[in-house]
């Protein structure tokens, strides 16, 4: 009778049950855990529950205005000052990740998450917008700890052919906490005029997010783990043959800087994401103003924009591990996003809501379906370096573009309307998709240099 390992011929251990499944690396065995789907969706449930602070307060944008008594731009730094943390933090936060693991970093990211909910709860009063600006920020600087943690994730716990559907899904839980964002507000704080009933709706909100991350907090202190006992496939068998004192994180960013398709992808990158987070911050100001009082529908057009961004980010992550076809998908989807903004801006205006959502449904499934196809060729492009320092330097360009397309199309939409704010917006995707054409391009010159290198090589040696 079998055990449930048995040692093979070389003396190594296997599992007997999933023969098929074990290969070797210099005698190393890896082999699939099934504790890795658990591990994927802890991250999602808690990538979800930040990401949904990140929107809850620009959805409803007028609605907050009119509580705190302040002007449409400070309640947009509520959202922006996730962005604004993420810049300095992430250099730091990469390296944490790299020196002290998953672990940790998930402990830390959870543990911000938690305060930042529940100094919001302090904050139901109109007299005390500081304190939710004080809350936000706490969730924002856990943002940084798990934004760049899908790749690192993916690679870390899966298989070589299921890298890519990982981290899709672990996108995808960011992708649903900003769904939720965009869906809940609107319904648990309608706008009202009576202060008492929206200073208690506001707080009931709160407590909601507060209990959630508290749960969550918990789950992972107890569940989350560093990394499986084997590796999941022969580059982490080879990753983890690396001795440490050898890695200089210094080093690698120098490396990641001069790799050009890399730079980049982290401009294109840049430029795609920064347009998602300025429409997502900006949506209720856009929506209001071409159909007044659609707060709840502003949220379902938000809510569209994601959940089709959903579906395309888990389709792009299967057609990925299936073709490996990185450099054609990417230039495509980037394409689609920017037809799918040109169609958005002139549809906007035209007095039919079912027209918008059909527009920000396309948007979504493109624009927001790039975001795990970027983090995947980054690692393609990047190998063997580390997929959260990676990762960290394109959300590093996103949250850069973030910040200044938010206000720039915010002054735009003050002064010229929302079809001026959203062309706006299209040039700068136009730009982006040339950019994505330029690595092809890049990558095609760099492996001819390197052909006629080799044969120069066997030339000199013959």
């Amino acid at each position: 009778m079998k055990t449930q390992k048995d040692l093979n011929e070389n003396g190594v251990y296997s599992e007997a049950k999933e023969p098929d499944r074990t290969q070797q690396s210099n005698g190393v065995p890896t082999r699939l855990e099934s504790r890795r789907w658990l591990i994927l969706f802890l991250f999602t449930f808690y990538s979800l529950s930040n990401a949904y602070q990140w929107i809850q307060y620009g959805i409803i944008n007028n609605i907050f205005m009119k509580f705190y008594g302040v002007d449409g731009f400070s309640v947009d730094w509520l959202s922006m000052v996730y962005m604004l943390v993420y810049i300095p933090f992430i250099f730091p936060v990469t390296w944490l990740l790299d020196v002290k693991g998953l672990r940790v970093t998930a402990l830390v990211a959870n543990a911000l998450n938690c305060a930042g909910t529940w100094i919001k709860v302090a904050s139901a009063r109109s007299d005390m917008f500081w304190v939710t600006m004080l809350g936000q920020l706490f969730s924002s600087v856990a943002q940084v700890f798990i934004l760049g943690l899908p790749a690192r994730i993916a690679g870390v716990w899966f298989g070589a052919d299921e890298v890519s559907t990982a981290c899709s899904i672990g996108v995808f839980g960011n992708q649903m906490g900003i769904a939720i964002g965009f869906l809940l507000p609107p319904i648990l704080v309608p706008n009202v005029n009576d202060m008492n009933e929206l200073t208690h709706n506001i707080r009931v909100m709160f407590y909601i997010s507060a209990g959630v991350a508290t749960f969550i907090f918990i789950l992972v202190a107890i569940v989350f783990e560093e990394r499986p006992e084997n590796p999941p496939s022969l580059s982490q068998a080879q990753a983890r043959s690396i001795c440490a004192d050898k890695y200089s994180y210094t080093a690698s960013i120098c490396r990641l800087l001069v790799n050009k398709p890399f730079m980049l992808l982290v401009i294109s990158y840049g430029l795609n994401v920064g347009c998602f987070y300025a429409v997502s911050t900006l949506l209720n100001r856009m929506i209001i103003e071409h159909y007044p009082g659609e707060e709840v529908n502003a949220g379902r057009i938000g809510l569209t924009i994601v959940t089709a961004g959903m579906g395309g980010s888990l389709i792009c992550g299967i057609w990925l591990d299936k073709t490996k076809t990185y450099k054609l998908t990417t230039l495509v989807v980037y394409i689609l996003s920017l037809v799918g903004m040109l169609v958005y801006a002139f549809t906007l205006n035209l007095g039919h809501l079912w027209v918008v959502f059909v527009t920000a449904g396309v948007l979504g499934f493109f624009m927001t379906g790039y975001l795990p196809l970027g983090f995947e060729f980054a690692v393609e492009l990047t190998y063997p370096e580390s997929e959260g320092t990676s990762s960290g330097l394109l959300n590093c360009s996103a949250q850069i573009f973030g910040i200044i397309f938010t206000i720039g199309q915010g002054k735009i939409m003050d002064r010229w309307g929302t079809f001026a704010g959203n062309i706006f917006l299209c040039i700068f995707l136009l730009i982006g998709t040339v950019m994505t054409g330029f690595i092809k391009s890049e990558l095609r010159r760099q492996k001819a240099n390197e052909q006629v290198e080799s044969v120069s090589t066997f030339g000199a040696d013959v």
